[in-house]
Protein backbone atom coordinates (compact mmCIF):
# COMPACT_ATOMS: atom_id res chain seq x y z
CA UNK A 1 0.00 0.00 0.00
CA UNK A 2 1.29 3.76 -0.70
CA UNK A 3 2.28 5.76 1.75
CA UNK A 4 -0.11 8.47 3.09
CA UNK A 5 0.57 12.17 2.18
CA UNK A 6 2.59 14.15 5.06
CA UNK A 7 -0.67 16.69 4.93
CA UNK A 8 -3.07 13.80 5.88
CA UNK A 9 -0.98 12.24 8.50
CA UNK A 10 -1.04 16.09 10.32
CA UNK A 11 -4.64 16.27 9.95
CA UNK A 12 -5.21 13.36 11.40
CA UNK A 13 -2.69 14.33 14.36
CA UNK A 14 -4.78 17.86 14.83
CA UNK A 15 -8.13 16.30 14.49
CA UNK A 16 -7.68 12.98 16.96
CA UNK A 17 -8.50 13.86 20.95
CA UNK A 18 -5.65 12.35 22.96
CA UNK A 19 -7.25 12.90 26.21
CA UNK A 20 -10.31 11.30 24.75
CA UNK A 21 -7.84 8.42 23.18
CA UNK A 22 -5.77 7.32 26.21
CA UNK A 23 -8.62 7.54 28.41
CA UNK A 24 -10.17 4.28 26.40
CA UNK A 25 -7.42 2.74 28.49
CA UNK A 26 -6.55 4.28 31.92
CA UNK A 27 -8.87 6.90 33.96
CA UNK A 28 -6.76 10.41 33.42
CA UNK A 29 -6.66 13.61 35.89
CA UNK A 30 -5.60 17.09 34.74
CA UNK A 31 -2.42 18.00 36.18
CA UNK A 32 -2.42 21.47 34.62
CA UNK A 33 -0.61 23.11 31.80
CA UNK A 34 -2.55 21.40 29.29
CA UNK A 35 -1.17 17.74 30.80
CA UNK A 36 -2.72 14.56 32.60
CA UNK A 37 -1.55 11.82 34.78
CA UNK A 38 -2.93 7.73 35.35
CA UNK A 39 -2.05 4.80 35.78
CA UNK A 40 0.31 3.24 32.93
CA UNK A 41 -2.01 0.58 30.87
CA UNK A 42 1.40 -0.70 29.94
CA UNK A 43 2.61 -1.85 33.36
CA UNK A 44 0.73 -3.00 36.60
CA UNK A 45 1.32 0.17 39.43
CA UNK A 46 -0.13 1.82 42.39
CA UNK A 47 0.62 5.41 42.22
CA UNK A 48 0.04 7.62 38.81
CA UNK A 49 3.15 7.50 36.97
CA UNK A 50 1.70 8.17 33.54
CA UNK A 51 1.84 11.70 31.73
CA UNK A 52 -0.22 12.59 28.66
CA UNK A 53 0.41 16.16 27.01
CA UNK A 54 -2.85 17.04 25.61
CA UNK A 55 -1.61 19.88 23.57
CA UNK A 56 1.07 18.16 21.76
CA UNK A 57 -0.51 14.62 21.70
CA UNK A 58 2.32 12.59 23.92
CA UNK A 59 3.02 10.24 26.46
CA UNK A 60 5.14 9.03 28.55
CA UNK A 61 5.80 6.95 31.46
CA UNK A 62 7.95 7.74 34.60
CA UNK A 63 8.01 4.15 35.48
CA UNK A 64 8.54 1.88 32.62
CA UNK A 65 9.66 4.32 30.32
CA UNK A 66 7.15 3.89 27.39
CA UNK A 67 6.49 6.73 25.49
CA UNK A 68 5.61 8.42 22.12
CA UNK A 69 3.02 10.31 20.37
CA UNK A 70 -0.75 9.50 19.23
CA UNK A 71 -0.03 6.90 16.53
CA UNK A 72 2.37 5.17 19.25
CA UNK A 73 -0.26 4.97 21.34
CA UNK A 74 -2.82 3.46 19.25
CA UNK A 75 -0.52 0.90 17.59
CA UNK A 76 0.94 -0.38 21.20
CA UNK A 77 -2.74 -0.68 22.45
CA UNK A 78 -4.68 -2.33 19.98
CA UNK A 79 -1.48 -4.09 17.94
CA UNK A 80 -1.63 -2.36 14.35
CA UNK A 81 1.29 -1.29 12.21
CA UNK A 82 1.42 2.57 11.42
CA UNK A 83 -0.81 2.86 8.42
CA UNK A 84 -3.34 0.93 10.23
CA UNK A 85 -3.26 3.12 12.65
CA UNK A 86 -3.51 6.56 10.59
CA UNK A 87 -6.59 4.66 9.16
CA UNK A 88 -8.15 3.69 12.24
CA UNK A 89 -7.87 7.20 13.58
CA UNK A 90 -8.99 9.57 10.39
CA UNK A 91 -12.18 6.96 10.40
CA UNK A 92 -12.59 7.67 13.79
CA UNK A 93 -12.28 11.09 13.57
CA UNK A 94 -13.82 11.93 10.00
CA UNK A 95 -10.48 13.30 8.79
CA UNK A 96 -10.42 12.01 4.59
CA UNK A 97 -6.90 10.23 4.24
CA UNK A 98 -4.64 10.83 1.06
CA UNK A 99 -2.21 8.42 -0.22
CA UNK A 100 0.85 9.55 -2.42
CA UNK A 101 0.48 8.24 -6.03
CA UNK A 102 1.06 4.67 -6.54
CA UNK A 103 1.07 2.09 -9.26
CA UNK A 104 -2.61 1.78 -10.65
CA UNK A 105 -2.89 -2.50 -10.15
CA UNK A 106 -1.97 -1.74 -6.66
CA UNK A 107 -4.60 0.84 -6.56
CA UNK A 108 -7.17 -2.18 -8.19
CA UNK A 109 -6.08 -4.21 -5.88
CA UNK A 110 -6.59 -2.55 -2.56
CA UNK A 111 -9.90 -0.90 -3.79
CA UNK A 112 -11.22 -4.51 -4.36
CA UNK A 113 -9.83 -5.45 -1.01
CA UNK A 114 -12.15 -2.88 0.46
CA UNK A 115 -15.02 -3.52 -1.67
CA UNK A 116 -14.66 -7.50 0.31
CA UNK A 117 -13.90 -6.24 3.59
CA UNK A 118 -17.30 -4.21 3.02
CA UNK A 119 -19.46 -6.62 2.22
CA UNK A 120 -18.27 -8.92 4.62
CA UNK A 121 -19.33 -5.90 7.19
CA UNK A 122 -22.97 -5.77 5.86
CA UNK A 123 -23.35 -10.08 5.78
CA UNK A 124 -22.00 -9.72 9.29
CA UNK A 125 -24.21 -6.82 10.61
CA UNK A 126 -27.52 -8.83 8.60
CA UNK A 127 -26.60 -12.47 10.41
CA UNK A 128 -26.43 -10.75 13.81
CA UNK A 129 -29.74 -8.22 13.00
CA UNK A 130 -31.47 -11.69 12.13
CA UNK A 131 -29.89 -13.54 15.38
CA UNK A 132 -31.54 -10.76 17.22
CA UNK A 133 -35.26 -10.43 15.58
CA UNK A 134 -36.21 -13.32 13.93
CA UNK A 135 -38.69 -16.11 14.82
CA UNK A 136 -36.38 -18.25 12.87
CA UNK A 137 -33.26 -17.77 15.16
CA UNK A 138 -35.21 -18.84 18.44
CA UNK A 139 -33.88 -21.68 18.80
CA UNK A 140 -30.31 -20.59 18.06
CA UNK A 141 -30.79 -17.67 20.77
CA UNK A 142 -32.01 -20.34 23.21
CA UNK A 143 -29.15 -22.41 22.93
CA UNK A 144 -26.57 -19.69 23.53
CA UNK A 145 -28.96 -18.65 26.40
CA UNK A 146 -28.75 -21.72 27.54
CA UNK A 147 -24.55 -21.96 27.54
CA UNK A 148 -25.04 -18.84 29.62
CA UNK A 149 -24.19 -16.46 27.05
CA UNK A 150 -25.65 -13.08 27.69
CA UNK A 151 -27.00 -10.92 24.88
CA UNK A 152 -24.64 -8.25 25.56
CA UNK A 153 -21.87 -10.41 25.29
CA UNK A 154 -23.06 -12.17 21.62
CA UNK A 155 -24.53 -8.74 20.95
CA UNK A 156 -20.77 -7.32 21.34
CA UNK A 157 -19.35 -10.06 19.72
CA UNK A 158 -21.96 -9.64 16.38
CA UNK A 159 -23.11 -13.43 17.23
CA UNK A 160 -25.30 -13.54 13.99
CA UNK A 161 -27.42 -16.42 12.59
CA UNK A 162 -27.78 -17.26 8.46
CA UNK A 163 -31.13 -18.22 7.17
CA UNK A 164 -32.17 -21.44 5.58
CA UNK A 165 -33.06 -20.42 2.86
CA UNK A 166 -30.76 -20.74 0.08
CA UNK A 167 -30.15 -17.53 -1.36
CA UNK A 168 -31.16 -15.00 1.26
CA UNK A 169 -27.78 -13.35 1.23
CA UNK A 170 -26.94 -13.40 -1.93
CA UNK A 171 -29.76 -12.07 -3.01
CA UNK A 172 -29.85 -8.81 -0.70
CA UNK A 173 -26.24 -8.31 -1.52
CA UNK A 174 -26.80 -8.16 -5.13
CA UNK A 175 -29.53 -5.60 -4.71
CA UNK A 176 -27.01 -3.78 -2.95
CA UNK A 177 -24.53 -3.34 -5.67
CA UNK A 178 -22.44 -6.37 -4.82
CA UNK A 179 -21.53 -9.01 -7.65
CA UNK A 180 -21.71 -12.86 -7.63
CA UNK A 181 -17.73 -13.26 -8.49
CA UNK A 182 -17.39 -10.61 -4.82
CA UNK A 183 -19.56 -12.77 -3.00
CA UNK A 184 -17.76 -16.24 -4.09
CA UNK A 185 -14.35 -14.20 -3.75
CA UNK A 186 -15.37 -13.31 -0.26
CA UNK A 187 -16.53 -16.99 0.69
CA UNK A 188 -19.75 -16.31 1.06
CA UNK A 189 -21.27 -17.67 -1.79
CA UNK A 190 -20.39 -21.21 -4.00
CA UNK A 191 -21.79 -22.76 -7.17
CA UNK A 192 -23.72 -25.83 -6.92
CA UNK A 193 -23.50 -28.46 -9.67
CA UNK A 194 -26.36 -27.01 -11.81
CA UNK A 195 -24.13 -23.59 -11.88
CA UNK A 196 -26.31 -21.73 -10.02
CA UNK A 197 -24.83 -20.20 -7.04
CA UNK A 198 -26.21 -20.04 -3.12
CA UNK A 199 -25.62 -19.26 0.07
CA UNK A 200 -22.10 -20.52 2.12
CA UNK A 201 -24.32 -20.40 5.37
CA UNK A 202 -27.51 -21.88 6.28
CA UNK A 203 -29.51 -22.63 9.05
CA UNK A 204 -26.07 -21.77 11.71
CA UNK A 205 -25.04 -19.85 13.95
CA UNK A 206 -22.22 -17.41 12.57
CA UNK A 207 -19.23 -16.14 14.54
CA UNK A 208 -17.91 -13.34 12.60
CA UNK A 209 -13.88 -13.30 13.02
CA UNK A 210 -11.74 -10.53 12.52
CA UNK A 211 -8.21 -9.47 12.08
CA UNK A 212 -6.18 -7.42 14.63
CA UNK A 213 -7.45 -4.38 13.19
CA UNK A 214 -10.86 -5.32 13.58
CA UNK A 215 -11.89 -6.08 10.05
CA UNK A 216 -14.76 -9.20 9.00
CA UNK A 217 -12.42 -11.53 7.41
CA UNK A 218 -14.56 -14.84 7.53
CA UNK A 219 -16.80 -16.43 9.46
CA UNK A 220 -16.99 -19.60 12.09
CA UNK A 221 -20.85 -21.22 11.35
CA UNK A 222 -22.55 -23.81 14.18
CA UNK A 223 -25.11 -26.37 12.87
CA UNK A 224 -28.26 -26.53 14.42
CA UNK A 225 -29.34 -29.97 13.36
CA UNK A 226 -27.32 -32.95 13.17
CA UNK A 227 -28.32 -33.50 9.82
CA UNK A 228 -26.29 -30.45 8.36
CA UNK A 229 -22.94 -32.15 8.32
CA UNK A 230 -19.92 -30.70 10.11
CA UNK A 231 -20.98 -29.17 13.07
CA UNK A 232 -18.69 -26.18 12.87
CA UNK A 233 -17.84 -25.11 9.03
CA UNK A 234 -15.46 -22.09 8.59
CA UNK A 235 -15.17 -19.93 5.53
CA UNK A 236 -12.86 -21.29 2.64
CA UNK A 237 -9.05 -20.22 2.28
CA UNK A 238 -9.33 -16.90 0.45
CA UNK A 239 -7.40 -13.48 -0.51
CA UNK A 240 -9.38 -12.22 3.25
CA UNK A 241 -9.34 -15.03 5.34
CA UNK A 242 -6.10 -17.01 6.14
CA UNK A 243 -7.29 -19.29 9.52
CA UNK A 244 -3.60 -19.93 10.62
CA UNK A 245 -2.99 -16.36 10.89
CA UNK A 246 -5.99 -15.49 12.43
CA UNK A 247 -7.00 -15.21 16.68
CA UNK A 248 -10.72 -14.92 17.36
CA UNK A 249 -11.08 -12.16 19.56
CA UNK A 250 -7.31 -10.60 18.92
CA UNK A 251 -9.26 -7.28 18.18
CA UNK A 252 -11.27 -7.51 21.21
CA UNK A 253 -8.21 -8.64 23.55
CA UNK A 254 -5.20 -7.24 22.54
CA UNK A 255 -5.34 -4.40 24.82
CA UNK A 256 -6.02 -6.33 27.71
CA UNK A 257 -3.47 -9.12 26.77
CA UNK A 258 -0.63 -5.70 26.98
CA UNK A 259 -1.61 -4.60 29.85
CA UNK A 260 -1.59 -8.02 31.62
CA UNK A 261 1.47 -9.20 29.74
CA UNK A 262 -0.45 -12.59 28.97
CA UNK A 263 -2.81 -13.96 26.96
CA UNK A 264 -5.11 -16.87 27.73
CA UNK A 265 -5.35 -19.12 24.87
CA UNK A 266 -8.54 -21.43 24.24
CA UNK A 267 -10.46 -23.29 21.59
CA UNK A 268 -13.65 -22.24 20.07
CA UNK A 269 -15.93 -19.38 19.78
CA UNK A 270 -18.17 -19.43 22.71
CA UNK A 271 -15.35 -20.11 25.34
CA UNK A 272 -13.56 -16.97 24.13
CA UNK A 273 -16.71 -14.96 24.27
CA UNK A 274 -17.76 -16.81 27.80
CA UNK A 275 -14.29 -15.52 29.55
CA UNK A 276 -14.87 -12.20 28.46
CA UNK A 277 -18.22 -12.46 29.91
CA UNK A 278 -16.24 -13.45 33.30
CA UNK A 279 -13.81 -10.27 33.10
CA UNK A 280 -11.03 -12.47 31.40
CA UNK A 281 -10.62 -10.12 27.95
CA UNK A 282 -7.18 -11.30 27.60
CA UNK A 283 -8.58 -14.70 26.33
CA UNK A 284 -8.27 -15.31 22.76
CA UNK A 285 -9.49 -18.60 20.45
CA UNK A 286 -7.39 -20.62 18.50
CA UNK A 287 -10.83 -21.78 16.65
CA UNK A 288 -10.31 -25.97 16.62
CA UNK A 289 -6.93 -25.73 15.17
CA UNK A 290 -3.02 -26.50 16.11
CA UNK A 291 -1.43 -23.38 17.31
CA UNK A 292 0.59 -22.05 13.78
CA UNK A 293 3.87 -19.99 14.20
CA UNK A 294 1.52 -16.87 12.43
CA UNK A 295 -0.10 -16.99 15.58
CA UNK A 296 2.69 -16.95 17.77
CA UNK A 297 4.45 -14.36 15.90
CA UNK A 298 1.11 -12.14 16.96
CA UNK A 299 1.13 -13.63 20.42
CA UNK A 300 5.16 -12.59 21.22
CA UNK A 301 4.67 -9.05 20.04
CA UNK A 302 2.72 -8.35 22.64
CA UNK A 303 2.97 -10.60 25.64
CA UNK A 304 5.36 -12.67 27.46
CA UNK A 305 3.41 -15.67 28.49
CA UNK A 306 0.87 -17.87 26.60
CA UNK A 307 -1.80 -19.48 29.04
CA UNK A 308 -3.12 -22.77 27.30
CA UNK A 309 -6.55 -23.40 28.50
CA UNK A 310 -7.37 -26.24 26.08
CA UNK A 311 -9.56 -29.22 26.15
CA UNK A 312 -7.92 -32.33 28.21
CA UNK A 313 -8.55 -34.67 25.30
CA UNK A 314 -6.45 -36.01 23.55
CA UNK A 315 -6.69 -33.31 20.31
CA UNK A 316 -5.68 -30.60 23.13
CA UNK A 317 -3.16 -32.15 24.68
CA UNK A 318 -1.81 -32.47 21.22
CA UNK A 319 -2.25 -28.93 20.57
CA UNK A 320 -0.09 -27.89 24.08
CA UNK A 321 2.68 -29.53 22.91
CA UNK A 322 2.25 -28.28 19.41
CA UNK A 323 2.47 -24.94 20.92
CA UNK A 324 6.20 -26.02 22.68
CA UNK A 325 7.03 -26.60 19.25
CA UNK A 326 5.96 -23.50 17.12
CA UNK A 327 6.94 -21.18 20.16
CA UNK A 328 11.12 -23.10 19.89
CA UNK A 329 13.11 -19.85 19.73
CA UNK A 330 10.34 -17.11 20.74
CA UNK A 331 11.42 -15.49 24.03
CA UNK A 332 8.03 -16.25 25.07
CA UNK A 333 6.82 -18.31 28.03
CA UNK A 334 3.68 -21.32 27.72
CA UNK A 335 1.95 -22.00 30.78
CA UNK A 336 -1.40 -24.72 31.11
CA UNK A 337 -3.65 -23.73 32.78
CA UNK A 338 -4.74 -28.02 33.39
CA UNK A 339 -8.73 -28.11 32.59
CA UNK A 340 -10.52 -31.12 33.88
CA UNK A 341 -11.32 -33.86 31.50
CA UNK A 342 -14.62 -33.67 29.53
CA UNK A 343 -15.04 -29.63 30.39
CA UNK A 344 -14.49 -26.50 28.22
CA UNK A 345 -14.03 -23.10 29.66
CA UNK A 346 -17.12 -21.74 28.65
CA UNK A 347 -19.34 -24.83 30.10
CA UNK A 348 -16.74 -24.19 33.62
CA UNK A 349 -17.07 -20.11 34.43
CA UNK A 350 -21.20 -20.67 33.89
CA UNK A 351 -21.59 -22.73 37.35
CA UNK A 352 -21.43 -21.08 40.41
CA UNK A 353 -18.29 -20.28 41.18
CA UNK A 354 -17.12 -21.38 38.15
CA UNK A 355 -15.70 -18.44 36.71
CA UNK A 356 -13.15 -17.91 40.36
CA UNK A 357 -12.47 -21.82 39.83
CA UNK A 358 -10.69 -21.01 36.22
CA UNK A 359 -9.62 -17.82 37.43
CA UNK A 360 -7.53 -20.16 39.58
CA UNK A 361 -6.60 -22.55 36.94
CA UNK A 362 -5.18 -19.65 35.53
CA UNK A 363 -3.18 -18.29 38.62
CA UNK A 364 -1.96 -21.79 38.78
CA UNK A 365 -0.82 -22.60 35.40
CA UNK A 366 2.48 -24.90 35.26
CA UNK A 367 5.07 -24.35 32.64
CA UNK A 368 4.57 -26.28 29.49
CA UNK A 369 7.70 -28.95 30.23
CA UNK A 370 6.09 -29.82 33.81
CA UNK A 371 2.29 -30.44 32.10
CA UNK A 372 4.22 -32.60 29.63
CA UNK A 373 6.41 -34.70 32.10
CA UNK A 374 2.79 -35.40 33.88
CA UNK A 375 1.07 -36.26 30.81
CA UNK A 376 4.24 -38.99 30.14
CA UNK A 377 4.05 -40.12 32.85
CA UNK A 378 0.24 -40.80 33.71
CA UNK A 379 0.65 -43.02 30.49
CA UNK A 380 3.01 -45.21 31.77
CA UNK A 381 2.49 -48.73 33.37
CA UNK A 382 4.39 -49.03 36.14
CA UNK A 383 4.52 -52.29 36.35
CA UNK A 384 6.41 -53.05 33.47
CA UNK A 385 10.11 -52.44 32.89
CA UNK A 386 9.78 -51.88 28.99
CA UNK A 387 7.49 -49.19 29.40
CA UNK A 388 8.99 -47.40 32.74
CA UNK A 389 12.26 -47.47 29.52
CA UNK A 390 9.93 -45.96 27.26
CA UNK A 391 8.54 -43.69 29.59
CA UNK A 392 12.54 -42.58 30.36
CA UNK A 393 13.28 -42.19 26.62
CA UNK A 394 10.21 -39.81 26.61
CA UNK A 395 10.80 -38.11 29.47
CA UNK A 396 14.84 -37.35 29.26
CA UNK A 397 14.45 -34.82 25.90
CA UNK A 398 11.79 -32.80 28.21
CA UNK A 399 14.11 -32.78 31.27
CA UNK A 400 17.03 -31.56 29.09
CA UNK A 401 15.17 -28.90 27.52
CA UNK A 402 14.91 -27.01 30.77
CA UNK A 403 17.29 -24.74 32.04
CA UNK A 404 19.52 -26.45 35.17
CA UNK A 405 17.46 -25.62 38.39
CA UNK A 406 15.29 -26.15 40.46
CA UNK A 407 12.31 -27.03 38.23
CA UNK A 408 14.36 -29.95 36.35
CA UNK A 409 15.56 -31.23 39.69
CA UNK A 410 12.22 -31.35 40.94
CA UNK A 411 10.99 -33.24 37.65
CA UNK A 412 14.00 -35.00 37.71
CA UNK A 413 12.74 -36.53 41.36
CA UNK A 414 9.03 -36.95 39.77
CA UNK A 415 10.30 -39.24 36.76
CA UNK A 416 12.58 -41.62 39.29
CA UNK A 417 9.94 -42.14 41.80
CA UNK A 418 7.13 -42.42 39.12
CA UNK A 419 9.63 -44.85 36.91
CA UNK A 420 11.00 -46.48 39.78
CA UNK A 421 14.34 -46.29 38.09
CA UNK A 422 17.73 -44.83 39.71
CA UNK A 423 18.17 -40.99 39.56
CA UNK A 424 21.87 -41.28 38.29
CA UNK A 425 20.56 -43.24 35.11
CA UNK A 426 17.79 -40.26 34.72
CA UNK A 427 20.47 -37.71 35.37
CA UNK A 428 22.79 -39.88 32.38
CA UNK A 429 20.26 -40.09 29.96
CA UNK A 430 19.36 -36.02 30.78
CA UNK A 431 22.67 -34.96 29.97
CA UNK A 432 22.56 -37.10 26.78
CA UNK A 433 19.99 -35.36 25.82
CA UNK A 434 20.99 -31.99 27.01
CA UNK A 435 24.43 -32.83 24.91
CA UNK A 436 22.09 -33.42 21.61
CA UNK A 437 19.85 -30.35 22.08
CA UNK A 438 23.16 -28.11 22.33
CA UNK A 439 24.96 -29.61 18.75
CA UNK A 440 21.49 -29.24 17.27
CA UNK A 441 20.54 -25.31 18.36
CA UNK A 442 24.36 -24.29 18.59
CA UNK A 443 22.88 -23.00 22.09
CA UNK A 444 24.66 -24.07 25.47
CA UNK A 445 20.39 -23.11 27.12
CA UNK A 446 18.11 -21.84 26.52
CA UNK A 447 17.71 -18.52 26.46
CA UNK A 448 15.43 -16.79 29.07
CA UNK A 449 12.30 -14.87 28.32
CA UNK A 450 13.00 -10.93 28.85
CA UNK A 451 10.82 -8.92 31.43
CA UNK A 452 8.70 -6.08 29.52
CA UNK A 453 9.34 -3.37 29.73
CA UNK A 454 13.14 -3.21 29.42
CA UNK A 455 15.11 -1.67 32.12
CA UNK A 456 17.16 1.62 31.27
CA UNK A 457 20.89 1.63 32.38
CA UNK A 458 21.73 4.50 34.75
CA UNK A 459 23.74 6.16 31.38
CA UNK A 460 20.54 5.75 29.50
CA UNK A 461 18.51 7.63 32.46
CA UNK A 462 21.07 10.48 32.49
CA UNK A 463 21.00 11.11 28.68
CA UNK A 464 17.36 10.84 28.02
CA UNK A 465 17.00 13.43 31.26
CA UNK A 466 19.45 15.37 30.24
CA UNK A 467 17.63 15.53 26.51
CA UNK A 468 14.50 16.24 28.14
CA UNK A 469 15.96 19.42 30.17
CA UNK A 470 17.59 20.66 26.92
CA UNK A 471 14.07 20.53 25.37
CA UNK A 472 12.61 21.97 28.21
CA UNK A 473 15.20 24.80 28.54
CA UNK A 474 16.25 25.46 24.73
CA UNK A 475 17.88 28.70 25.50
CA UNK A 476 20.22 26.78 28.07
CA UNK A 477 20.24 23.55 26.39
CA UNK A 478 21.63 24.42 22.97
CA UNK A 479 25.36 24.50 24.10
CA UNK A 480 25.15 21.68 26.36
CA UNK A 481 23.76 19.73 23.15
CA UNK A 482 26.61 20.85 20.98
CA UNK A 483 29.59 19.14 23.43
CA UNK A 484 27.72 15.93 22.95
CA UNK A 485 29.31 13.57 20.58
CA UNK A 486 29.40 10.24 20.00
CA UNK A 487 31.62 9.16 23.21
CA UNK A 488 28.94 10.38 25.67
CA UNK A 489 26.14 8.66 23.98
CA UNK A 490 24.73 5.16 24.17
CA UNK A 491 23.07 4.04 21.11
CA UNK A 492 23.05 5.18 17.33
CA UNK A 493 19.43 6.31 17.97
CA UNK A 494 20.70 8.34 20.83
CA UNK A 495 23.28 10.08 18.42
CA UNK A 496 20.57 10.77 15.60
CA UNK A 497 17.61 11.98 18.58
CA UNK A 498 20.74 14.86 19.48
CA UNK A 499 21.54 15.45 15.71
CA UNK A 500 18.06 15.88 15.30
CA UNK A 501 17.47 18.32 18.22
CA UNK A 502 20.33 20.34 17.23
CA UNK A 503 18.89 21.73 14.35
CA UNK A 504 14.69 21.53 15.69
CA UNK A 505 15.09 22.23 19.62
CA UNK A 506 12.57 25.21 19.61
CA UNK A 507 10.12 22.35 18.22
CA UNK A 508 11.37 19.16 17.98
CA UNK A 509 8.08 17.11 17.27
CA UNK A 510 7.37 19.36 13.95
CA UNK A 511 8.74 18.01 10.57
CA UNK A 512 10.06 14.08 11.57
CA UNK A 513 10.12 11.24 9.08
CA UNK A 514 6.49 9.47 9.78
CA UNK A 515 8.35 6.58 8.77
CA UNK A 516 10.89 6.73 11.06
CA UNK A 517 9.14 5.34 14.06
CA UNK A 518 11.82 5.23 16.36
CA UNK A 519 13.20 8.91 16.16
CA UNK A 520 9.21 9.53 16.51
CA UNK A 521 9.07 7.49 19.57
CA UNK A 522 12.24 9.25 21.50
CA UNK A 523 11.27 12.65 20.92
CA UNK A 524 7.98 12.53 22.17
CA UNK A 525 8.93 10.57 25.14
CA UNK A 526 11.88 13.62 25.31
CA UNK A 527 8.57 16.41 25.09
CA UNK A 528 6.67 14.86 27.20
CA UNK A 529 8.99 14.27 29.89
CA UNK A 530 10.15 18.09 29.15
CA UNK A 531 8.71 20.93 32.23
CA UNK A 532 10.84 24.12 32.81
CA UNK A 533 9.27 23.79 36.38
CA UNK A 534 11.42 20.40 36.79
CA UNK A 535 14.58 21.87 35.82
CA UNK A 536 16.50 22.87 38.72
CA UNK A 537 19.81 25.37 38.18
CA UNK A 538 22.68 23.52 37.03
CA UNK A 539 20.70 20.80 36.49
CA UNK A 540 21.92 20.07 32.69
CA UNK A 541 25.73 20.52 33.16
CA UNK A 542 25.28 18.37 36.48
CA UNK A 543 23.64 15.49 33.92
CA UNK A 544 26.49 16.57 31.01
CA UNK A 545 29.34 15.60 33.82
CA UNK A 546 27.35 12.86 34.47
CA UNK A 547 27.48 11.91 31.05
CA UNK A 548 31.33 12.70 30.65
CA UNK A 549 32.26 10.46 33.78
CA UNK A 550 30.60 7.54 31.90
CA UNK A 551 32.83 8.34 28.71
CA UNK A 552 35.97 8.73 30.80
CA UNK A 553 34.44 5.01 32.10
CA UNK A 554 35.09 3.82 29.06
CA UNK A 555 37.84 5.51 27.96
CA UNK A 556 39.55 3.28 31.22
CA UNK A 557 38.76 0.36 30.27
CA UNK A 558 39.65 0.32 26.56
CA UNK A 559 43.06 1.63 27.95
CA UNK A 560 43.45 -1.02 30.93
CA UNK A 561 41.84 -3.84 27.91
CA UNK A 562 45.12 -2.14 25.74
CA UNK A 563 47.44 -2.21 28.70
CA UNK A 564 49.01 0.96 28.43
CA UNK A 565 49.17 2.30 32.06
CA UNK A 566 50.19 5.83 30.97
CA UNK A 567 46.86 6.37 29.43
CA UNK A 568 45.02 4.67 32.14
CA UNK A 569 46.65 6.73 35.07
CA UNK A 570 46.21 10.05 33.09
CA UNK A 571 42.18 9.27 32.41
CA UNK A 572 41.64 8.12 36.24
CA UNK A 573 43.13 11.09 37.48
CA UNK A 574 40.90 13.38 34.88
CA UNK A 575 37.68 11.24 36.17
CA UNK A 576 38.75 11.77 39.74
CA UNK A 577 38.93 15.74 39.00
CA UNK A 578 35.25 15.33 37.65
CA UNK A 579 34.06 13.54 40.40
CA UNK A 580 35.24 16.47 42.65
CA UNK A 581 32.99 18.92 40.11
CA UNK A 582 30.27 16.89 40.29
CA UNK A 583 30.19 16.55 44.30
CA UNK A 584 30.71 20.08 44.26
CA UNK A 585 28.24 21.13 41.33
CA UNK A 586 24.98 21.27 43.78
CA UNK A 587 22.71 20.74 41.21
CA UNK A 588 19.06 20.85 42.76
CA UNK A 589 17.84 18.23 40.72
CA UNK A 590 19.54 14.32 40.50
CA UNK A 591 19.99 13.04 37.64
CA UNK A 592 17.00 11.44 35.76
Amino acid sequence: MSKFTPDTIDRVRAAADMVEIVSAETDLKRAGGGRYMGLCPFHEERSPSFSVNATEKLYHCFGCGVGGDLFEFVMSTRNLDFPAAVENLAERYGVEVTREKEDPRAEQRRQERARLTELMDRAGSFYANFFQTAEEARKAREYLAGRGLSAEALADFEVGYAPSAWDTLLVRSQRAGFKINELERAGLAQKGRNGAHYDRFRERITFPIRDARGRAVGFGARAMRDEQGAKYINTAENELFHKSDILYGIDRARAAMAKADRAILVEGYTDVIALHQVGLTEAVGIMGTALTEQQVAQLSAVVNTVILALDADAAGQKAMLRAQEVAAGRRLEIRVAAMPEGVDPAEMVIEEGGAERFRELVEGAVDLAEFQIDLILAGVDSSSPRDRDRGLSEAAPVLASIPPGATRQELVRRVTERLQIDSSVVASRVESGEVETQVETGQSRPEPAPQRPAVLSRRERTERWMLAMCVARPDEGRQWLEKLDARHLSSPLIERTVEWLRGHLDDPATGLDPEDRELQKMIAALVARADPDLVGTGSIRRNFMELELAALEDEIAEAARAGDAGRRAELSRRRSELVEQVRKAGAEEPAG
